[in-house]
């Protein structure tokens, strides 16, 4: 009896939302990003999002609880790299292409030409909680060519604020993959690759672990995604 043909793995595609609770343009791209996190839209890529509240609306009525500086640093970095305005909502895939954050044709779109490129192996060969901490394991191989920084995102799974200032006075907001911690653990090249486990700190409720690799100056070029549980309740 013939055996059903695997399906192909999906191609990891890195899709960063800078958003903020400041901005009325920003829930229904918020809405967006959790729909293609669900959905998984796109055929043959596997989108892994991330949500980066930027600091530069904070001082018009409402203090996003989500928000910090380095996000909007790192939305600014992604502007001069690309060429880009600084707006929100914005959505950067793969640190090649940014989009206008609610425009799902345009997103999709540059989610298939991303995961039409070549890129780097990475793998979380195992995630899992000990206390306050996430516990990753990771698996990198040797470079084809060049050098990369290694990053680490630690985001929480789901997050839901009501809003009572603000342009969005009034709105209960929902969050995806909301990034309480960004940080640059390794780096690899075509020589040395990474075998590696780290501990990171994450929140009590249910998060996510996003590692991903990233050119100096330049795209990212591979990502891995891992759930990590909430805490049980006594």
């Amino acid at each position: 009896m013939a055996l059903p043909a695997a399906e192909p793995a999906r191609v990891p595609v890195l899709a960063e939302l800078f958003t903020s609770e400041g901005c009325s343009s920003c829930p229904p791209a918020d809405a967006l990003l959790i729909e293609i996190d669900r959905r998984q839209p796109v055929a043959g890529a596997r989108i892994i999002v991330l949500s980066e509240h930027v600091d530069y609306w904070n001082d018009l009525g409402w203090k996003d609880p989500y928000s910090s500086a380095e996000f909007s640093r790192r939305q600014s970095a992604y502007a001069r790299l690309l060429g880009a305005e600084v707006y929100t909502p914005q959505i950067v895939i793969d640190g090649r292409e940014a989009v206008l954050g609610s425009g799902g044709r345009d997103i999709e779109a540059a989610v298939k030409r991303a995961a039409a490129r070549a890129r780097a192996e990475v793998r979380i060969a195992g995630a899992k909680r000990e206390g306050a901490e996430a516990v990753v394991t990771l698996a990198i191989p040797p470079l084809a060519r060049g050098k990369a920084d290694v990053w680490a995102a630690v985001a929480d799974e789901r997050d839901t604020s009501s809003v009572n200032r603000g342009e969005n006075h009034g709105r209960t907001l929902d969050h995806v993959a909301v990034v309480r911690s960004l940080s640059k653990i390794a780096a690899v090249s075509r020589t040395d690759g990474l075998q590696r486990t780290v501990r990171l700190p994450i929140g009590a409720a249910p998060g996510r672990v996003v590692v991903f690799l990233k050119e100096a100056e330049g795209p990212v070029i591979g990502a891995d995604a891992a759930a990590i549980p909430g805490l049980a309740r006594r």
